[in-house]
């Protein structure tokens, strides 16, 4: 009988061991500056300057941006962070009924900015070498639709990048599935701009215009910054540039700065916890409610990454080994949602994945999907929250409990549950998002 026992221990110790393998790996976090192990920490450190850089009208600044370098929205605490900048958005409705991007005049009325929805507030012109040359844009009171756009976190979205479109997917069906239809995430597929033709389940910007890291730096490069580069090679307007083009060209290993950032994004750590405060009771009570009250629907706590190896964005990029089938814990869902707070703005073709965009034959791409969105935003991740002064897509809400009560649509009902929480009950819970 004490053989078959011991036997009986040694098998159980034995599974444990087994299941302990076979359960993935935690991916890295820390406000640490250091690498999550995708790159090599002096390429890291390299990465990240280049990221901090601040570029000139001789690098090919503007002729219209917003910011100088990525460092300049996204640092808080360490470069990659959140930050309180944001950028206008505007347009209006159609005939139809349908959102229609402004028409911005601009050098007296000479020329008009299309295709775009952001309005850039800053501009290189007028200047001492083209003192009466004037480009800055101003919203027409035509615009009656506004909004503003916080910056966002990149910190980790290196592990969001890696997550398997099936499990975008399988969440939006079970979202669907668990509510009875009261809570409807959008999966959208947006075009990669790396891979001609090919489309991923968007996941990056507040509006899930992005599928891939590389697409997302090139964007903003062009749109936040006026830096053209190999797939965003047309300016927002020619007036008042003389750069040569593309502004950004390889350097002797062959990689622009978009690949730089690329990289830099791929091998930042994900947002870590208030450990500390994590720890107490009130916020132990605090997540317990989180969960029991709903928040947990759209704000999922917990996503995989592929397995290693895996051909992601197109095939233009593989789930390298360090990244594949690692947990980490976004507190996101990463889908498109009407909680009452949409915008009402429409993601731009041209604006989002370059005027060329026209010439290639997209897969499941759908104009009707992207209409569907107007009144719809991301999910909020909610990693590195503590970080944050100014909450929800357009930095309105300045106060936890402001940004939950200003739920509606699809999450009304897990406001309405916080509302009848008893105040204790509610101090618990905010305590424990001020511990993400």
């Amino acid at each position: 009988m004490r053989r078959l026992i011991a036997v009986a221990i040694a098998f159980l110790a034995v599974a444990r061991l087994v299941a302990a393998a076979s359960q993935p790996a935690e991916a890295p976090a820390g406000f640490d500056d250091a690498s999550n192990g995708a790159a090599s920490e002096s390429t890291h450190v390299a990465d990240r300057k280049t990221f901090d850089d601040v570029e000139t009208v001789e690098d090919g600044l503007g002729p219209l941006y917003n910011a100088q370098t990525c460092r300049e929205c996204h640092q808080n605490p360490v470069s990659g962070g959140a930050s309180q900048v944001n950028e206008l958005r505007v347009g209006h409705l159609g005939p139809d009924g349908r959102f229609q991007n402004p028409s911005i005049p601009i050098a007296r009325g000479t020329v008009v900015i299309t295709g775009r929805s952001l309005v850039n507030d800053r501009a290189i012109c007028p200047s001492s070498a083209a003192p009466d040359t004037e480009i800055q844009e101003r919203v027409p009171e035509s615009e009656h639709i506004r909004t503003r756009r916080i910056s966002l976190n990149v910190l980790g979205d290196g592990f969001v990048e890696a997550v398997a479109d099936s499990t975008f997917l399988a969440l939006a069906r079970e979202q669907r599935r668990s509510s009875g239809g009261r809570i409807r995430g959008q999966v959208l597929m947006v075009p990669i701009v790396e891979s001609p033709g090919k489309t991923g389940v968007g996941r990056f910007g507040w509006k899930d215009q992005h599928a891939s890291v590389l697409s997302f730096c090139g964007d903003a490069y062009l749109n936040e910054m006026g830096i053209t580069s190999r797939l965003f090679p047309d300016e927002v307007t020619t007036v008042c540039n003389d750069a040569s083009e593309p502004n950004d060209k390889p350097g002797a290993d062959g990689l622009d700065d978009v690949d730089r950032f690329a990289r830099f994004i791929r091998a930042t750590k994900a947002p870590a916890r208030d450990t500390v405060l994590a720890g107490t009771a009130l916020a132990r009570r605090g997540s317990r409610l989180f969960d029991r009250i709903g928040c947990v629907s759209c704000h999922v706590r917990t996503l995989t990454t592929a397995p290693a190896g895996t051909a992601i964005d197109g095939g233009a990029f593989t789930v390298p080994p360090v990244m594949g089938e690692r947990t980490f814990h976004p507190f996101g869902d990463f889908l498109l949602h009407d909680v009452g707070t949409g915008d009402g703005i429409v993601q731009s073709m041209e604006e989002h994945y370059g005027r060329r965009m026209y010439q290639y034959k997209w897969e499941h791409l759908s104009a009707a999907a992207f209409q569907s969105t107007m009144n719809k935003v991301r999910t909020a991740p909610l990693w590195g929250l503590r970080m944050r002064t100014r909450l929800m897509h357009d930095g309105a809400s300045v106060t936890l409990g402001a940004a939950i009560r200003r739920h509606r649509g699809e999450a009304l009902d897990a406001s309405q549950r916080f509302r009848g929480l008893r105040p204790s009950d509610q101090q618990a819970l905010l305590e424990f998002l001020r511990s993400l």
